[in-house]
């Protein structure tokens, strides 16, 4: 169960171009800064949004999404799929070959979805794949088929993710794919030193067509502050995201372009449930209630949000804006309160990530009107990763009470929203549903 605040926020870029629209620059080098370090090269040992953004001029999958969140070809040039649901079959585009010079094929594709779905791997995205597709086999070098476990409709959406990017096989096998990306993209990795920056240049050999700037290069700040100051002197083109804080400044600037629009982030609260008093419904009900979803979004994203009335964005397919469950009421968060016997309150901790240490703070003050104590532990990205993504016993035994998270709904949309109640390590807040499985 989540309580779900700040909202699907606005995907806001600034700079020169959107990040997802590479091929628009000219320049020799396009310098991008983002507020978080790439946590790997191998994009299916990864679940994090700013580590997918760098790698994704590099990899490719057999799907991807369209500017309109529409599923369009990439390295599969058609599909189907069989009567009952369960058996897929990709036609794989020709003359594909990986930045190490290793054929792009149906082997490829096999060995990919292998190192996923094999019982024995610990790759940090797989787990999805490991619970949704049962088998791969190759057909012939230009076709390959891959059955489900059962009837999965978000099954295209789950390959455009990081875990169904294709990387070179000889490289994984090497295990250099962690340092050294190796896939089929129209940027290769040119150099990536570690706590610094990302290089990435023109691959010579795209399949496609690529009229971006030679190179690409991504550095890494976590002080919105340094973020704004490093797009105003020109030591990079583009900043993502940008710091709502200032977007008002930004916007004014004429040497400044502003990219917004309609985005997919959802950020949220998860609340342990498997641990009181957080497993009483009424708890979570209360907390949502307490909960200033306006006043939060004035305070922390400066109008550039709105307020979230469930967990998908109004990208997706199924989107319902008619929703709205919990208006802002310390009176009836109270009243649940003492339903469920904690009139005076109590205390919870909450794990959050330095960039969302602000909103975790006004939380804090929120939920004191109505008795409960939030002490929030701040922490480095790859350690918020393991409390967030714990087992729930260690979570217990940690105090990880809740965790503040986000995710982009618009890649996986329905597909992490199911998968986040059935399967783990998604299931960070601990809530099941058997009739999702």
């Amino acid at each position: 169960m989540k309580v779900l605040m700040s909202k699907y926020r606005l995907a806001v870029l600034a700079g020169v171009l959107a990040v997802g629209n590479i091929t628009a620059l000219q320049a020799a080098t396009l310098n991008v800064m983002q507020n978080e370090a790439p946590r790997s090269m191998d994009p299916g040992d990864q679940t994090a949004t700013f580590t997918d953004t760098v790698l994704k001029p590099m990899y490719e999958g057999l799907v991807d999404l369209s500017p309109d969140y529409k599923i369009a070809p990439a390295l599969a040039t058609a599909w189907q799929v069989s009567e009952d649901g369960k058996v897929w079959t990709f036609t794989l585009r020709k003359n594909v070959t990986f930045h190490d010079g290793t054929p792009f094929n149906a082997d490829a594709v096999v060995a990919n979805i292998q190192r996923h779905i094999d019982p024995k791997g610990s790759l940090a995205a797989s787990s999805r794949m490991r619970n949704v597709i049962a088998s791969v086999k190759k057909i012939d070098d230009g076709s390959v088929e891959i059955t489900l476990k059962k009837v999965y409709p978000s099954f295209l959406n789950l390959l455009t993710g990081g875990a169904a990017k294709m990387v070179s096989p000889a490289a994984d096998k090497a295990g250099t794919i962690g340092r050294k990306a190796d896939g089929t993209g129209p940027y290769m990795l040119q150099e990536y030193k570690t706590g610094e920056y990302v290089l990435e240049k023109k691959n010579p050999h795209y399949w496609g067509e690529n009229g971006g700037p030679e190179q690409i290069k991504w550095t890494w700040s976590s002080e919105p502050s340094v973020m704004n100051m490093a797009l105003l002197s020109g030591q990079v083109d583009v900043i993502n995201p940008v710091p709502p804080q200032f977007g008002m400044q930004l916007k004014s600037n004429p040497q400044v372009k502003l990219e917004q629009g309609e985005g997919a982030s959802v950020f949220w609260v998860a609340l342990n449930v498997e641990q009181k008093p957080l497993n009483d419904v009424r708890v979570r009900q209360a907390l949502n209630l307490a909960t200033d979803k306006d006043a939060l979004l004035k305070a922390v994203m400066f109008g550039y949000a709105s307020a979230a009335n469930s967990p998908l964005a109004p990208v997706n397919e199924g989107y319902d804006k008619s929703l709205n469950e919990y208006a802002y009421s310390i009176d009836k968060a109270k009243a649940l309160l003492k339903d469920a016997g904690y009139p005076q309150g109590f205390d919870i901790n909450i794990a959050v990530q330095g960039p969302d240490a602000r909103t975790a703070q006004i939380l804090q003050a929120m939920w004191g009107k109505v008795g409960v104590k939030l002490n929030i532990q701040q922490m480095e990205s790859g350690v918020w990763s393991k409390a967030a993504f714990a087992p729930a016993a260690e979570k217990l035994a940690n105090r990880t009470d809740s965790v503040l998270a986000s995710w982009s709904s618009g890649l996986n949309g329905s597909d992490l929203q199911a998968a986040s109640a059935v399967l783990l390590p998604e299931r960070r807040a601990g809530w099941r549903q058997p009739r999702l499985l």
